[in-house]
């Protein structure tokens, strides 16, 4: 097995595969540091009585 190179093709799954790899990572990690207390809220959820005042 001396000398042998990977096939352009086995390169590109590898590097695909890498990149897949980091995008789960990451998400993951965002998951796990996760804190709602420190974060605004994105949106809003109106009430129906709210909706009746306003």
């Amino acid at each position: 097995m001396e000398g042998q190179s990977m096939s352009p093709q086995q390169r590109t799954l590898l590097l695909i595969a890498v990149f897949v790899a980091l995008i789960i990572g990451s998400f993951i990690w965002f998951i796990a540091t996760w804190d709602p207390a420190q974060e605004q809220p994105v949106s809003t959820i109106i009430e129906p009585d709210e909706v009746r005042q306003v």
